[in-house]
């Protein structure tokens, strides 16, 4: 295929997704919204305002964040493994298995639909925590940065999810029982540094730890971590996850009977 031909397979799966999700707005866009001003709510203004001070900071100023990071995880993985489990249950997947198109752009265009609504939601949970507390980001680059590498890596894991799917309930068993107790435990509603040292060391083997507090140092300017090592392990993942993502659709792991 040539550049142009890539550019126009890879370009029709991205707006695809972008408008898969944009035109259910009201499922996918308003419901993360809600979730989190109600955390904004619950635990910034009512527990937090006990709590005090953390980190430095203000309680609501440093849950922001997390929550922000947390918002872009679920909905960039939630927006692939429903997109592409969903082609496979209807059996239109096979449509896109005879056409001439690579299958890294197959993929690529898959993870960037997720990063899209990652990215919008965590846009507008951004805006409406503006309500709740000021910010003020401290290094933009970082901020922007981990961001959409965090996204695009949840939307590799959202895509690993939905090959291996067989059924409707596998595409919730990931982010049930994995994903949610990891990112709970990764550093959005606390500092590692109030835990005993034995479960600050277990702490830092949940790599949600990481994406969240370079997320907060890109904003706050503080981390529990190494920025440095949270970028390595971050690009490292990714790397990992689009060799192996890949593999699968070559391999036709899940897709092909």
């Amino acid at each position: 295929m040539t550049a142009r031909q890539i550019w126009v397979a890879f370009s029709t799966i991205v707006v695809k997704e972008i408008r898969r999700f944009t035109r259910i707005w009201v499922q996918t866009l308003v419901p993360p919204a809600i979730m989190m001003v109600l955390y904004f709510v619950i635990f910034g203004n009512l527990i937090g305002s006990r709590i005090g001070e953390m980190g430095g900071f203000d309680y609501m100023e440093f849950i922001v964040p997390g929550l922000i990071m947390m918002s872009v995880i679920t909905n960039s993985y939630a927006n692939v493994v429903s997109s592409f489990f969903g082609m496979k249950f209807q059996g239109s997947i096979e449509e896109i298995l005879v056409s001439p198109v690579p299958n890294w752009v197959v993929l690529t265009g898959y993870v960037m639909g997720g990063v899209g609504r990652g990215l919008a939601v965590g846009f507008i949970v951004t805006l409406l925590s503006l309500g709740f507390t000021n910010l003020h980001i401290e290094h933009v680059g970082v901020t922007a940065s981990v961001i959409l590498l965090t996204a695009i890596l949840f939307s590799l894991g959202g895509f690993i999810n939905a090959v291996y799917a067989t059924k409707f309930d596998d595409i919730s068993i990931v982010p049930t029982f994995i994903l949610t107790p990891l990112t709970y435990l990764g550093g959005v509603f606390y500092s590692i540094s109030l835990l005993p040292e034995f479960w600050q060391v277990i702490s830092k083997f949940n790599p949600i730890l990481y994406m969240v507090n370079t997320f907060r140092y890109g904003i706050l300017g503080v981390s529990d971590v190494s920025i440095f090592f949270a970028y390595s392990m971050i690009i490292g993942f990714i790397v990992l996850l689009f060799s192996f993502s890949l593999h699968l659709l070559n391999k036709g792991q899940g897709i092909r009977s």
